[in-house]
């Protein structure tokens, strides 16, 4: 096992650049990580790391010997779980990208579970909207929301995600409530720049209704777009998922019901490849059963159609 984990150390540093990001990815030091190298080298009789002032880089021979140390490590990771499925377990180590408030709010629940269910399967996640290259960076799923791009990799859809206009009682006593998407044009937006379009869309029938709207507060986290929105700072577009436990307590109120947003979609998605591991397989399933139907975060938008209907009649 040893000789396995100074294989492992050896494809991380390659991987990561250095030493001391292949010793925090792996939850080691850096000195075990350095020892591991040089014991490798040793016994094997050449250098498999060029070391100069402007970093670490493999040799022609430290090419080489990563390419055959990763087929070495994923046929062992593959005969792991094998072995593991036998006695109905899950093993081994799961990387996961997921998105940071997402994540946070919704699949860290999730992984928790999974952790107290299965002890011998290790959980490396990294929080971030950033969109991660799951094969370059050896990642075994992604979460991602939107629409997906065309590519090699295998998607599954766990769940709907639907965005809601939103303010404050405070705002809306102040500049009033907005009836029609183009009454947005008169009140203070709170734009979201993390995403790829500007413009706010919402469904009328069977048109689209684009709205651009104007505000002096932007930010790329739509955590803090909610919280402006609290304080009374403007009108503001987030997921509901994000949105709903505010809309619940009444700190937040849903406009525009009657044009609805357009929806996307939450994936899990992995490498290609007919070989699934169990490890990625339990989690998208145990992703799809927990988000399946209507999910919790939506419920805020039913009620809230509710009492507007009741209103109405």
């Amino acid at each position: 096992m040893s000789e396995l984990e100074d294989l492992r150390s050896f494809v991380e540093v390659v991987e990561s650049g250095g030493f001391n990001r292949a010793a925090k990815r792996l939850g080691v030091s850096k000195s075990i990580v350095s020892r591991r190298i040089a014991r490798m080298e040793s016994e094997l009789g050449t250098r498999l790391l060029s070391r100069t002032t402007r970093g670490i880089s493999p040799t022609e021979a430290g090419l080489e010997f990563k390419l055959r140390s990763e087929r070495i490590l994923a046929e062992f990771d593959e005969a792991r779980e094998a072995v593991a499925q036998q006695a109905g377990e899950v093993a081994g180590r799961l990387r996961l990208s997921v998105p940071l408030s997402f994540g946070v709010r919704h699949i860290a629940p999730v992984l928790a579970e999974l952790a107290k269910h299965h002890p011998r399967l290790e959980l490396d996640v990294s929080y971030s909207d950033r969109l991660v290259d799951l094969i370059a960076e050896r990642f075994d799923v992604a979460v991602r929301i939107g629409r997906l791009r065309d590519s090699s990799l295998v998607a599954r859809r766990i769940a709907p995600v639907r965005s809601v206009v939103i303010a404050s009682p405070d705002y809306l006593g102040r500049k009033g409530r907005p009836s029609a998407p183009g009454d947005l044009m008169g009140h203070d937006c709170l734009i979201y720049t993390g995403g790829i379009a500007s413009d706010w869309q919402f469904r009328s029938g069977k048109r689209t209704i684009s709205v651009r709207p104007n505000g002096r507060l932007r930010s790329d986290s739509g955590e803090a777009i909610m919280q402006w929105a609290i304080a009374g700072l403007g009108i503001a577009e987030v997921p509901t998922f994000i949105a709903s436990d505010a809309i619940e307590s009444g700190a937040l109120e849903p406009l525009l019901s009657d044009y609805p947003t357009l929806e996307y979609g939450v994936y899990a998605v992995r490498p290609p490849g007919s070989y699934v591991p169990g490890k990625v397989r339990i989690l998208i399933d145990t992703l799809v059963e927990r988000f399946a139907g209507l999910p919790r975060w939506d419920r805020c938008l039913m009620a809230s159609h509710e009492l507007q209907a009741s209103a109405k009649g």
